[in-house]
């Protein structure tokens, strides 16, 4: 009986034909029968797969056998299975070059080298950050998009409203922030490769002390759950939506309909619409207003 997997990784680093990164990698994972999405950019790539636990083992094997790859942290979760003993988290294999590996449009502000992103953020484990928490008075910084983070955040967070991710540079320019930049500033994300870009974005319009999540919340969950800063449920790019760290999450999202606490995120109604939205399950019948956010990292 097939054990069905989630692999969630990346890695920032120069390659020079990034063509051929993409025919190696697709070659890779449909040779293994896995699917998902893989994204190749000049800066690095960006991944999120599904698939039987031994066939995606032999991805990774195969995809640390390129140097540049080898020392990549791969992230792992449950995935659900279909009757073929397939997984049902993914529709697809889809394996794409782009000129960024998150949107930020920021292509030309982004320097990376063999060791990663160049001026970025100061990276802290959860453990790190909970001392850094104790000798300090931090802000945290939410690097995701507002559906995202209406289902669950860290306590006390700034939530910038954003719907997509390319909206994030003009709310820093906006001076919207600039009170926090002689303040302690914590950034999250889902995997930690939006803040890998946003913090060296921040550092360069003069925030003075930033930090990131290292491997995001997905970590964060891993070590502590539900019993530590994060309230609620994490934002997954999946089938599965959004994903609990306990049995005993709580419900920090509001109903857009109803007001009613869930965490639930339902998509528009209508086929041509590609937004979202926080409606609990009493309510997910009644599409006829789509008052969610596009969902775009």
């Amino acid at each position: 009986m097939a054990t069905p997997k989630v692999l969630l990784f990346y890695a920032f680093t120069p390659l020079a034909d990034p063509e051929a990164i993409r025919l190696w990698q697709y070659t890779l994972a449909d040779s293994l029968g896995l699917r998902g999405r893989i994204l190749i950019s000049p800066h690095g790539i960006n991944a999120t797969l599904g698939g039987d636990v031994i066939e995606m083992k032999k991805y990774v094997r195969g995809t640390r056998a390129y140097p540049p790859f080898k020392d990549i942290d791969f992230k792992w979760s449950e995935g659900r299975a279909l009757e073929d003993g397939s997984t049902a988290d993914f529709p697809r294999l889809s394996v794409k070059v782009r000129d960024e590996l998150v949107t930020f449009g920021a292509a030309d502000e982004l320097e990376v080298d063999s060791h990663g992103v160049v001026g970025g953020g100061t990276k802290l484990t959860p453990i790190e950050l909970h001392q850094l928490i104790a000798d300090k008075d931090v802000v945290f910084f939410d690097g995701r998009n507002q559906i995202e983070s209406d289902v669950g955040h860290f306590s006390g967070a700034i939530r910038p409203p954003v719907e997509t991710t390319r909206e994030f540079i003009a709310e820093l320019d906006s001076g919207t922030y600039d009170h926090l930049k002689n303040q302690p500033v914590v950034t999250y994300c889902t995997g930690g490769i939006r803040c890998e870009v946003l913090t060296p974005l921040m550092k360069s319009r003069g925030f003075q002390e930033v930090y990131q999540l290292d491997g995001g919340i997905a970590t964060y969950g891993e070590a502590f759950g539900d019993d530590g800063l994060w309230e609620g449920a994490l934002y997954v790019f999946d089938d599965r939506i959004t994903m609990d760290f306990s049995d005993h999450t709580a419900l920090v999202g509001a109903c857009d309909r109803c007001a009613e606490p869930t965490n639930h995120v339902a998509d528009c109604g209508d086929s041509a619409c590609v937004r979202q939205m926080n409606r609990c399950v009493a309510c997910q019948s009644h599409d006829d207003l789509c008052r969610g956010h596009t969902v775009s990292v």
